[in-house]
């Protein structure tokens, strides 16, 4: 029997990169995926597609994260088609760079939304369709933890802001068993990041072991996070950046 089996999961921002390779692995591991996209439909249908041929179930739900009322209704929806949501991943982020003096309130506004109400937002619609025992995984950034270079404050300010979240809400869903964990990416080969982009070589120069990491990494710790050998892991943070931090 595969660790997920009789599971079902809700990635947000499901459609590429580490979101992809999140709802595939879980798939693969057993579990009904629900992904969500913004606007890459055949993207995500490509997804939904590869897990389907591999003989598992998945579905995928438009839903811009900034937008509070659409992401609750989808994961309704996927509530609804999958009669529960065991595992809720919040992947969707978006990165807004620039220097303090020149970024506009908007911009404040969008990133705080997308990178942190959204969160709670999901995690808020979520568990009126989590059993007790969820699991709710979300995936940060080291950058929370160390700014490397200028022009980083408001994405670092969000990603720091999802360890509190974390923390806060492993406490109040204590009671629930409901295992609450948070998961810090450094560079990893993405399309948003690809290690022959034009700043990996910097970035390499950072790290303990200078080799940017694969989603798959990332994929296979949310795995184990929501399987039954992850219950005792709640509240923590894991940093996974080839040492970028050490």
């Amino acid at each position: 029997m595969k660790r997920l089996e009789n599971k079902t999961a809700l990635v947000t921002g499901g459609s590429r990169g580490m979101g992809a390779a999140i709802a595939k692995r879980l798939a693969h591991e057993g579990a009904k995926v629900a992904i969500t996209y913004v606007s890459a439909a055949d993207k995500a249908q490509a997804v939904v597609k590869e897990i389907e041929a591999a003989g598992g179930q998945a579905i995928a739900i438009a839903a811009d994260n900034e937008n509070a009322e659409a992401l609750t209704a989808a994961v309704n929806q996927a509530g609804k088609a999958f009669g529960s949501i065991d595992i809720l991943v919040n992947n969707a982020g978006i990165w807004i760079d620039g220097q303090i003096d020149k970024h506009t309130l908007a911009e404040f506004d969008r990133v705080v939304s997308v990178n942190v109400r959204a969160v709670f937002v999901a995690v808020q619609a979520a568990l009126a369709h989590m059993p007790n025992g969820g699991r709710i995984i979300t995936i940060g950034s080291n950058l929370a933890e160390r700014v490397w270079a200028p022009g980083m404050t408001l994405y670092s300010m969000t990603k720091a802001a999802l360890i509190g979240l974390t923390k806060g809400l492993a406490r109040d869903l204590g009671a629930r068993e409901v295992t609450v964990n948070l998961i810090q990416p450094g560079a990893t080969d993405t399309d948003m990041n690809p290690q022959n982009g034009p700043h990996s070589d910097h970035q390499r120069t950072l790290m303990a072991i200078p080799k940017y990491g694969s989603a798959d990494d990332i994929a296979a710790y949310v795995a184990f996070l929501s399987s039954a050998e992850g219950r005792s892991f709640n509240g923590a943070v894991t940093t996974i950046d080839g040492g970028t931090n050490a």
